[in-house]
């Protein structure tokens, strides 16, 4: 078992929209970060993770998360599925925890145009 304390946690900034904070615990297998949105991200295209699976649990807000082919709108309380591969951009005024199973990593996410 092991706790990671907020005062361990590592903020950064995926763009003026989307700041984030990584509970880093060391386990390559899952891991856990939130993130507050503020409007679309990415600001043009679509986002993806090539290689990880997310969940995401909305704490407050709402917004939608568009597809390619779909919009899923979402409110406080909802929980989301992302599959690994799956383009999508956040449309939203919200926090969120995320959990990416094997553990999320930088040069595996990409933006498309």
């Amino acid at each position: 078992m092991k706790i990671i304390r907020l005062n361990e946690t590592t903020k950064f900034e995926n763009s003026d929209k989307c700041i984030a904070t990584e509970y880093g615990h060391g386990d390559k297998d899952i891991d856990i970060s939130t993130a507050k949105i503020n409007g679309r991200y990415p600001e043009k295209g679509y986002c993806a993770n090539l290689n990880v699976k997310e969940i995401i649990y909305v704490i407050s807000g709402s917004g939608k998360i568009c597809k390619e082919n779909e919009i899923i709108n979402f409110n406080s309380g909802d929980a989301i599925l992302i599959d690994a591969g799956e383009k999508y951009y956040w449309d939203a005024v919200c926090e969120v925890a995320m959990s990416c199973t094997p553990a999320w990593y930088p040069e595996q996410h990409i933006i498309t145009k």
